[in-house]
């Protein structure tokens, strides 16, 4: 089974399917990042917060695979954002990783309360310059937010990761980035559980008429979008069930219904007021 790949604005590319950690206990990391790997998953998703770096870095060294084989993507926490802690801060990602490099680091807020993101995406550009990330992006910014990337900085980022789901799509921010060329991630692409998705009308017809899962259905409408998504799961079953969504494909009367299930919901904390 090959995953899209998709090319990002500054010539990398990035496979479209991957497996996220968020709150995947730590203890469980190592086991969970295998299962995934044997499956067949290749680009995996954490970050500093998660406190589970480790557990992806003993998957990885286990796994054999080769590190050109491999997408890993780590984040810059917000109390480390600004001029001086960066540095420490990826170092300190990698080392835990085991790795020399991450093919992509991200601001993991903007926290615009701070005002520091601007001078954070500084050091970003530096580390890239320097081979310790091959692609920087951010997570959770608004269009303003970017605005003053663009407007202030050398580098546009190569992607954006948003709360994303059929209730909260995110179209105009998507509609930006494509305009920008800046690739939209999407975290929580399951909602989270916190509604009932896979009730909704539309997802539930789609998975019956395929014989899928309504997660498959979901996962699907993501993809067709050219969204990058990674799930997360904790069970195996589930990991598996994630990536095997190249199998079917939804018809456009299909995707304009999960398309209409957008109501502006967002389930997660936003990003102008977020203060942790």
């Amino acid at each position: 089974m090959t995953v899209p790949e998709i090319t990002l604005n500054d010539g990398h590319t990035i496979p479209q399917l991957g497996y996220g950690v968020f709150k995947v206990d730590p203890a469980e990391t190592e086991r969970l990042v295998a299962t995934a790997l044997e499956v067949g998953y290749r680009h995996i998703d954490t970050a500093a917060i998660y406190g589970n770096e480790e557990g992806v870095g003993r998957a990885i060294a286990a796994s054999g695979i080769p590190r050109d084989e491999l997408f890993i993507t780590t984040k810059l926490w917000n109390s480390e954002q600004g001029t001086d802690k960066p540095r420490a801060a990826i170092q300190t990602s990698l080392d835990k990783l085991g790795l020399d490099h991450v093919d992509l680091y991200l601001i993991h807020w903007p926290r615009p309360d701070q005002d520091l993101y601007v001078d954070t995406w500084r050091q970003l550009e530096t580390f890239r310059g320097e081979g310790l990330t091959r692609s920087i992006g951010v997570s959770n910014f608004h269009r303003p937010h970017l605005e003053r990337l663009l407007a202030e900085t050398e580098t546009v980022p190569a992607v954006d990761q948003l709360e994303l789901h059929p209730a909260f799509a995110q179209r105009e921010l998507r509609a930006f980035g494509a305009d920008h060329g800046i690739h939209i991630e999407a975290w929580g692409p399951l909602g989270q559980g916190k509604y009932d998705l896979f009730g909704e009308k539309a997802v539930a017809d789609a998975a019956d008429a395929h014989g899928v899962t309504p997660a498959q259905v979901v996962l699907r409408w993501h993809l067709d979008h050219g969204i990058i998504v990674f799930p997360k799961s904790s069970t195996p079953e589930r990991i598996a069930q994630n990536f095997d969504v190249f199998g079917f494909e939804l018809t456009p009367d299909e995707v304009a219904a999960i398309d209409a299930i957008d109501r502006g919901q967002r389930v997660g904390s936003d990003p102008d007021t977020a203060t942790f």
